[in-house]
């Protein structure tokens, strides 16, 4: 009989198999990230188990987890030998918060070791769960809701009723909620005037319903600006010549490109400059870029989502149809430009002369660049199970990738709304 794998705890290049789940306030602003470790299908159950925890230490100490989510809060799965061995991950990291199980409720030596962290200042999320009938499991999780901070209650299996009845029993205890499953801005709304402290769900990949399709003024310059770069006989000057009218574009463009994080051998002074170096393809990209993030009028974790999608999609290609990888980069920032623009993604197309493989994509969900968007949808929300399931290897690939696109994201966002001190 063939063993199972074993899951390594990091890739070669020491990346964690890690995902940020945002978690957003009411006004649509970073609450707090879930970290979220895909498991390589196949892999057996302990054996991920004992990799997570290293895989987390590690990270940890290297202080790879605290670049991925920056200042903001976080809640990590946290297995019992992590709470029970390792606790010094909670008091030496004040926004870092333990995701918990409800099944603990029943491990008296753990509860004991999370209300002695909980006096300690610790923050602890309890995950979503159902009311036991039996009177010994629902003592456990009345136990674990009076030492946890924040509870999830999924709306998406739920009846309104049941779920705000579930909400009540949480807030009895004087617990937040966390209300996961919010996959349309509908369901959204119906919850936002509740007392709830977080939403996380789907919806904010999909534009709002409108009952008549609008651009505002800045998101049609935005897309003028596109329009403009698509025409194929543009140069170096060409470039120039479209974002010379735009001084803040070109500061901010210039600022990033000439950072410490690209470490340039000498500095780019002009929008020209920068084409004939990097190419007038992927200067492009990064007019494209810094545009679509320099709208504000978009949720910030948004635009950070889309500039993700972009790197990953050009990584991913590069592997499968290298010409296309500028074009790909491209198509994963145009996947979110419906949601970014709210509104349908015929509608905003038509104001864009689009290549046919990008719009076959974003359209269709089919062509070259499809299969690529579809893994990255599912990784950015932790769905590798069925047919989405990846092999050790792949898996391994794709937090590589992941890894990269998100800091490099958070880098071109913090130039495009300004907070950069680099």
């Amino acid at each position: 009989m063939a063993a199972n794998p074993q899951p390594n705890a990091v890739n070669d290049d020491g990346i964690l198999p890690i995902v940020r789940i945002p978690i957003l306030d009411r006004k649509q602003a970073l609450f707090a990230y879930e970290l979220i470790f895909p498991r390589p299908a196949g892999s057996d159950i302990d054996a991920a188990a004992h990799a997570h925890t290293q895989a987390t230490l590690s990270a940890i100490a290297d202080g790879s987890l605290k670049r991925l989510v920056r200042d903001n809060r976080a809640f990590l799965h946290m297995s019992r030998d992590l709470l029970l061995s390792h606790a010094d991950i909670l008091r030496h990291n004040a926004r870092m918060g333990a995701s918990i199980s409800a099944d603990v409720g029943l491990d008296d030596q753990l509860l004991t070791r999370l209300r002695e962290l909980k006096s300690q200042g610790c923050l602890f999320m309890l995950e979503d769960f159902n009311l036991p009938v039996d009177p010994e499991r629902r003592a456990g999780v009345d136990a674990l809701l009076r030492i946890v901070q924040f509870a999830k209650v999924a709306v998406d299996h739920r009846h309104p009723v049941a779920a705000r009845a579930h909400m009540d029993y949480v807030h009895a205890f004087g617990v937040k909620v966390i209300v996961t499953g919010i996959d349309t801005h509908e369901t959204f709304i119906d919850y936002a005037d509740q007392d709830v402290d977080g939403f996380q769900g789907k919806y904010l990949l999909r534009p709002e319903r409108v009952d008549m399709p609008r651009l505002t003024p800045s998101k049609l310059g935005v897309l003028r600006l596109m329009g403009a770069l698509q025409d194929e006989n543009n140069g170096p000057v060409e470039l120039g010549k479209i974002v010379r009218d735009d001084a803040i574009l070109s500061y901010k463009l210039l600022g990033c490109v000439n950072s410490a994080y690209f470490a340039l051998p000498r500095q780019l002074k002009s929008v020209e400059q920068a084409a004939v170096f990097f190419g007038v393809n992927r200067m492009r990209n990064w007019i494209f870029t810094m545009a679509v993030s320099g709208m504000d009028e978009r949720p910030p974790e948004l635009l950070r989502l889309a500039l993700i999608r972009a790197h990953m999609c050009e990584k991913l290609a590069r592997s499968v149809k290298p010409e296309l990888q500028e074009m790909a980069f491209t198509a994963g920032l145009f996947s979110l430009l419906d949601t970014l623009m709210n509104v349908s993604m015929a509608y905003v197309l038509e104001h864009l002369p689009l290549a046919l493989e990008i719009r076959e994509a974003l359209l269709e969900g089919v062509g070259p660049f499809a299969p690529l968007l579809d893994q990255i949808r599912h990784w950015e929300q932790g769905e590798l199970e069925g047919e989405n399931e990846l092999d050790a290897q792949h898996l391994q690939t794709m937090a590589s990738i992941y890894h990269e696109a998100a800091g490099w994201a958070d880098h071109v966002y913090a130039f495009a709304d300004g907070s950069a001190n680099d």
